[in-house]
């Protein structure tokens, strides 16, 4: 009957939050200035005044969002239950739990969260007798917590881990590998990636993955991105080195993702568009060097 102590818990704040409502004085909002921006289309033009708020990184945006807050926070601060809710649902959310475990070659990979912790911790063991080692710890990965764990694929031997991180929330991430052996990380680093896991190859000589080209430091977070790239990355060797398996250039906005076979003898190739559930289903013999990409299912009329 947890969920109906979170419910009653939710009910009392959301109570708490319309008594403030009805109590309280209207609340003195920052005025957002306007401007005279205009954007000019064939249907005519399209007034955009707040438009200087895009500038997240400006001054004046960030003294606003302050200011925002600085409201915001003095009205919730005032909500009596806040204390007793924050003590209760600590409570309930402590507990021990873990991600379903996996076997690659001759090791067990699993993932454990002690109750309060941010992001779930990444654990092996040599055997099922053997003591839990952790492998990755992504609470650990920067002081304020805004790095986090966004994809994970353990090569088939178990002995090299493929991991991306996002930072700040970011949709970006960048792909890092472990030495699950050594705890260490190699020097392999690929960037740009977006939308994306990796797979191994089943030598553990690389691994597939998609991504975009390399924005300009202006644009990283604000420019639409289209023109996705399925890649191969081998080990040891810089990304810009990496091949690239699979595009489409008539497609702008075609999305890729690229698994390989159990028996490692193909390359399925999984086509997306935009958030439409439906996809494509390509793939490529990957004991042929020049084999191209086969559209085994091409009428984006189903998932």
């Amino acid at each position: 009957m947890r969920w109906l102590t979170r419910f009653a818990a939710f009910t009392t704040i959301a109570a708490s939050l319309a008594s403030c409502v009805h109590t309280s004085p209207r609340l003195p909002y920052p005025v957002a200035r306007t401007t005279n921006q205009l954007d000019h289309y064939a249907s005519g033009a399209v007034p955009d005044p707040y438009r200087w708020l895009e500038d997240d990184n400006a001054p004046e945006t960030k003294a606003w969002v302050a200011a925002e807050n600085q409201v915001t926070f003095a009205f919730l601060d005032r909500i009596p239950q806040r204390t007793a809710l924050r003590e209760r649902l600590t409570k309930l959310w402590n507990y021990e739990r873990y991600g379903a475990p996996s076997k690659h070659g001759r090791r067990y990979f699993f993932s454990k969260n002690d109750g309060l912790q941010n992001q779930s911790v990444l654990y092996t063991m040599e055997s099922l007798a053997a003591k839990p080692r952790v492998l990755l710890d992504p609470n650990t990965l920067s002081p304020d917590g805004t790095v986090a764990l966004s994809g994970q694929a353990v090569s088939d031997d178990g002995n090299l881990l493929a991991y991306g991180l996002a930072t700040a929330g970011s949709d970006w991430q960048e792909w890092k590998v472990r030495d699950v052996r050594t705890g260490q990380d190699r020097p392999d680093r690929i960037q740009w990636v977006k939308f994306s896991g990796a797979s191994w190859t089943k030598d553990g000589q690389g691994f597939f993955y998609s991504r975009y080209d390399a924005p300009t430091e202006a644009t990283k977070l604000t420019k639409v991105n289209y023109f996705q790239k399925l890649y191969y990355h081998r080990l040891g060797t810089p990304q810009s080195e990496d091949r690239l398996t699979y595009e489409r250039p008539d497609h702008k906005d075609w999305g890729f993702s690229g698994d390989v076979t159990d028996d490692g003898h193909y390359l399925i190739i999984t086509v997306s568009q935009g958030t439409d559930r439906k996809n494509r289903v390509f793939y490529r013999d990957l004991t042929q060097p020049d084999a191209k990409a086969v559209e085994l299912l091409n009428d984006f009329d189903a998932q």
